[in-house]
């Protein structure tokens, strides 16, 4: 019998790849439509819940807890699993690394805060949650991310346009990968402890080391330019995305790796994906969504 898996916001980045994997491997996805589901309803009988979930950043703090306290409540009352992708804002910019399950969340801005007291409720549930922490999203889709969005819009002029310092070690994920790690965590979560934090360590690469890597990919020269940060200062009082990018803008400074040390002994057959190629199907969207004959879909950071 095959086991089942219900995916909340399986249309955004993390949701939509969950549901791909899960399918791949064999697995009955249900996915969550808000819209017309009851959550209690809908996660009755399931395996594991995929949380992907992720509000606007300028209703984090709003409706965070409302979704996790739903999520939780509905895994409490069928004994599904939840599966949760974890971030690294809840360490803070002064917090030595590389981060690990057992790093300190010394986060005192506003995001860092929301994720931290989430995190904090699933450990604090009896739920048995694997929240698997990952960097910044390298998808296969224009998913409105910083990759897409920004970085490598000026790709065809052979621009990499960065948000910050070029020469800082940034942590990054392939989306399909970590997609694929999500599925065979769940796999054996009986075997894991109640609530597990596993990083996922991807791809951990300087601003130059990454234009270098879309030079080979693209086979033309890619030079990195950085980003010119007055235009979202500028947007502060109108644009409610623009505050909390800004307040996020030290994570393109503060050089971090995410410790993939727990992973490699729970998944040790587990391979990324070649970065080049990742990079190759990251920029195909792109390419596509510039073309005279597509749409651009323009979509919001977060």
């Amino acid at each position: 019998m095959a086991q089942s898996a219900l995916v909340l916001g399986a249309t955004g980045r993390f949701g939509r790849n969950a549901a791909l994997a899960f399918r791949r491997a064999g697995w009955d996805v249900t996915e969550f439509d808000r819209r017309s589901d009851s959550l209690s309803q809908a996660a009755r009988g399931v395996d594991v819940i995929v949380n992907g979930w992720n509000p606007p950043y300028s209703n984090w703090a709003r409706d965070v807890p409302v979704l996790t306290k739903r999520v939780i409540d509905a895994a409490s009352d069928t004994g599904a699993t939840v599966i949760v992708p974890g971030n690294v804002y809840v360490f803070g910019g002064n917090t030595p690394g590389p981060w690990s399950g057992g790093t300190p969340h010394r986060a005192t801005n506003p995001l860092g805060r929301v994720r931290i007291e989430m995190e904090e409720a699933y450990r604090a549930s009896t739920v048995r949650t694997i929240l698997l922490r990952a960097g910044d999203f390298i998808d296969t889709n224009a998913s409105g991310n910083w990759f897409d969005q920004v970085m490598i819009k000026r790709l065809s002029r052979g621009q990499f346009v960065y948000p910050g310092d070029p020469d800082a070690p940034h942590a990054w994920a392939f989306l399909p990968d970590l997609a694929r790690a999500a599925v065979a965590l769940a796999e054996m979560r009986q075997d894991l402890p109640r609530f597990c934090d596993v990083p996922f360590e991807g791809y951990t690469l300087t601003g130059t080391q990454m234009a270098q890597s879309l030079s080979q990919v693209t086979g033309r020269p890619v030079a990195v330019r950085r980003m010119n940060w007055w235009p979202l200062q500028l947007a502060r009082p109108f644009w409610r995305m623009a505050p909390h990018l800004i307040e996020m803008r030290y994570l393109w400074h503060v050089p971090h790796q995410l410790d993939g040390g727990y992973m490699k002994e729970l998944l040790a057959s587990f391979s990324d994906t070649n970065l080049e190629d990742a990079l190759r199907s990251a920029i195909s969207p792109q390419r596509a969504a510039s073309s005279p004959t597509t749409g651009n879909r323009g979509e919001v950071l977060g």
